[in-house]
């Protein structure tokens, strides 16, 4: 079963586990997934904040991928949603004896921080939204039955309204394309990640060296390679720009959505990924210079203007 499988990362895992076969039910709050593929798949209509919905959801699953989450919003609809309703799906996999949780995180549980090849085992959780705390309590209850944490950082591909579309904001916030910003980040696709997600609920439990993984391509990818990739896609690219941070902290002060993406690019947020291509036993099916041709047909309206 595969929650949020009408959102970014939860239809994509959906395509990902239909493409490796196997009977899969669909889980949506308010959209309809996609059809996954030609194989057999079954859509339920539950939701975590109404832990009622979820009593019997997970009669005949042996494999829970968990890709939901609420992000963003009032605090109360984070914790019914990330914190409880997690808790209530997590003991309602547990009573009908599903053998796999995987569970979607993210690694802004860490806050805010420079981060340079950074495992999991050496960080401390430190979340400062109501968003990343109440994810980290999902964390807890999805550990707690022995299960498995996935932390990406930056996701982008097909579906993504937040990470290029944030840099485009900030492209345009700045006039310019900075051409020396050398900050390291951890970035995936969200193909490649559906496929390390459904992986983990495949291999045996003994190849897995850990509970929390980071994912994200094995070498990371500096900031103004990022910028100058999004400045390609936008209609009207920004310049290359000789552009300091202190210049551009004085652009963006007025402006919460480029100044939010500013502050992640001014330092480092390069999250070790080693742990998980070792126990898959692969590298990446292709590298982040790989994906850049593509970065047209996954944004093809062009992230400029934002939706």
């Amino acid at each position: 079963m595969i929650t949020g499988a009408a959102g970014f990362v939860g239809s994509q895992v959906a395509r990902e586990a239909a493409r490796r076969g196997g009977e899969l039910t669909l889980m949506s709050h308010r959209r309809s997934p996609p059809r996954p593929g030609e194989g057999a798949a079954r859509t339920v209509r539950a939701d975590l904040a109404d832990p009622e919905s979820l009593r019997g959801l997970c009669d005949g699953v042996d494999v829970l991928l968990h890709c939901a989450s609420q992000i963003g919003g009032a605090p109360e609809a984070n914790q019914a949603v990330n914190a409880r309703g997690t808790a209530a799906l997590v003991a309602e996999a547990r009573r009908a004896g599903v053998s796999r949780i995987v569970y979607l995180g993210t690694a802004a549980v860490y806050g805010r921080g420079t981060y340079r090849c950074a495992r999991p085992e050496d960080l401390v959780r430190d979340p400062r939204s109501p968003t990343s705390r109440t994810r980290g309590e999902a964390e807890d209850a999805v550990l707690t039955a022995s299960g498995i944490v996935v932390r990406p950082h930056l996701v982008y591909g097909r579906g993504d309204d937040w990470v290029v579309p944030g840099l485009a904001r900030l492209l345009r916030a700045l006039s310019g394309t900075p051409t020396a910003w050398q900050t390291a980040h951890s970035v995936i696709a969200v193909s490649e990640l559906a496929a390390l997600i459904v992986e983990l609920s495949l291999v045996p439990y003994d190849t897995l060296s850990t509970s929390v993984y980071h994912a994200a391509y094995p070498e990371p990818v500096t900031a103004s390679a990022l910028l100058q990739t999004v400045a390609a896609i936008m209609e009207q690219p920004p310049p290359p720009r000789d552009l300091g941070i202190v210049q551009a902290r004085e652009l963006v002060a007025e402006q919460a959505g480029a100044a939010h993406a500013l502050d992640m690019l001014a330092t480092d947020h390069w999250f070790d990924s080693t742990a998980i291509w070792a126990d898959l036993g692969r590298a990446p099916a292709r590298s982040w210079d790989a994906d850049l041709p593509r970065m047209k047909e996954w944004y093809p309206a062009s992230p400029d203007p934002v939706p």
